[in-house]
């Protein structure tokens, strides 16, 4: 009785804005009690997580998207992408698609992407006659389409929770990345092939001064895969790599980044997110380490088998259920949390965890742009100073679109391991 009133406060208090850390460590502690282990439990993850090789990669590949999203790298993307695409009818949302995926898979978070590129690309597209809400639900869409793409930070987190080949989940993220670029591509395109939106003519000369303007940047994505597929370096060192890469490149040769004023700030505001992931990420599994001591996983599966009998079953009560928790929780907590209590499951279903983790963040990607309480819906309402509901409208349509490239990433596994058994097979 005393515990069950003690997780409703802790349920009402996480309605009211409690950090979920405080949720999160509370919960694993008060469990730990009712089962009479130790406190000190929740302890031995938090030495665990920081014993962890993997882990430097974290402040070092926030810190380079930091560096990238605060310097004028976006402007640069754009016009480097408008250079080559803009030429294509519809082509100016082609750019804000390969734009926003670029820009997501380097600084791991869709809601700066939108905040970065949305105040750059929606004067653009209005003043160049594309629809205000076929902008609106384009910005807020595609601001999670570079969550699979290296070196996405929650690709990272995934395969520290799960102990997923962090190389191979890279791997896995591209070709499903560019069907769902290459789905939202074409629905753009099949929209406005009536309301004759201007073209920018294809030069030569055009394309070659925006290269020469980004020519520093456009390098980083071979460089992290040719060093880390070429046997070069490690997924950690691919972040060192980077990470001194752009600082480099955004403060002595842009020079964007002032040293005296602007680069304290970016580390400061870099490490307060690393430091959020941290937290959560050392508290989370403390409570999802009780979760597997006290084998709920193995409930919750003798309880679905009862119910569901197929694995083509299984994959569409998971994709609604993630469906459900991208919209209530951010992408780093909702890893942690469910991640230890899905990977038996799906195993017993056979389904590879490779193809599981790239299922997984297709989902909570798409949950963020899902009403009623997507997160993304949310940080363009604040944006573009619109109600949230007509982002509702605006966003469906492409919602729609993104459910279908979640559907063929779901039932066609070949998509997600193509490349994995190409460069990898023995895996």
């Amino acid at each position: 009785m005393i515990t069950t009133l003690i997780g409703l406060c802790l349920l009402a208090l996480a309605f009211f804005g409690t950090p979920l850390f405080v949720i999160f460590s509370a919960i694993a502690l008060l469990a730990f009690f009712a089962a009479d282990i130790h406190s000190s439990a929740v302890i031995v993850e938090l030495y665990r997580l920081s014993s962890m090789p993997i882990l430097p990669a974290i402040p070092l590949f926030t810190f380079a998207g930091y560096l990238l999203a605060e310097s004028g790298t976006p402007k640069r993307l754009v016009n480097l992408t408008r250079a080559f695409f803009g030429w294509i009818p519809g082509g100016l949302s082609i750019v804000t698609l390969l734009s926003c995926a670029v820009f997501t898979a380097f600084t791991g978070a869709s809601g700066v992407t939108i905040i970065a590129l949305g105040g750059l690309l929606f004067p653009v597209l209005l003043s160049e006659k594309y629809p205000e809400k076929f902008s609106l639900g384009m910005l807020t869409a595609s601001g999670n389409l570079g969550l699979l793409f290296p070196p996405s930070l929650p690709i990272i987190l995934y395969g520290l929770v799960s102990e997923v080949s962090i190389d191979q989940l890279f791997l896995a993220g591209i070709l499903p990345g560019m069907l769902m670029i290459v789905l939202m591509s074409v629905y753009s395109i099949f929209y406005v092939r009536n309301i004759h939106v201007p073209t920018t003519r294809f030069s030569i000369s055009n394309a070659w001064q925006a290269f020469k303007g980004a020519i520093w940047e456009v390098p980083l994505p071979f460089i992290i895969l040719i060093g880390i597929y070429g046997g070069y370096i490690t997924v950690t060192e691919a972040a060192s790599v980077t990470a001194f890469y752009v600082l480099i490149v955004e403060v002595f040769i842009y020079r964007d980044i002032k040293i005296k004023t602007d680069l304290p700030r970016v580390v400061q505001d870099s490490m307060v997110l690393v430091g959020g992931i941290l937290v959560i990420l050392g508290a989370a599994l403390g409570m999802a380490n009780y979760m597997v001591d006290a084998e709920i996983p193995m409930q919750i599966l003798g309880f679905m088998k009862k119910f569901i009998a197929s694995k083509f079953l299984f994959l569409i009560t998971l994709n609604i259920f993630l469906l459900i928790v991208g919209c209530l929780l951010d992408i780093f907590s909702a890893t942690m949390v469910v991640v230890p209590l899905i990977i038996p499951i799906a195993e017993n279903f056979g389904i590879n965890p490779v193809h599981l983790g790239i299922i997984f963040l297709t989902n909570l990607g798409i949950g963020y742009s899902t009403p009623p309480v997507g997160m993304n819906l949310f940080v363009a309402s604040f944006r573009f100073n619109q109600p949230i509901i007509k982002l509702y409208v605006a966003a469906l349509p492409f919602l729609i679109v993104l459910l279908i490239s979640l559907a063929i990433i779901t039932y066609v596994p070949d998509l997600s391991l193509l490349l994995v058994n190409f460069f990898s097979p023995a895996g």
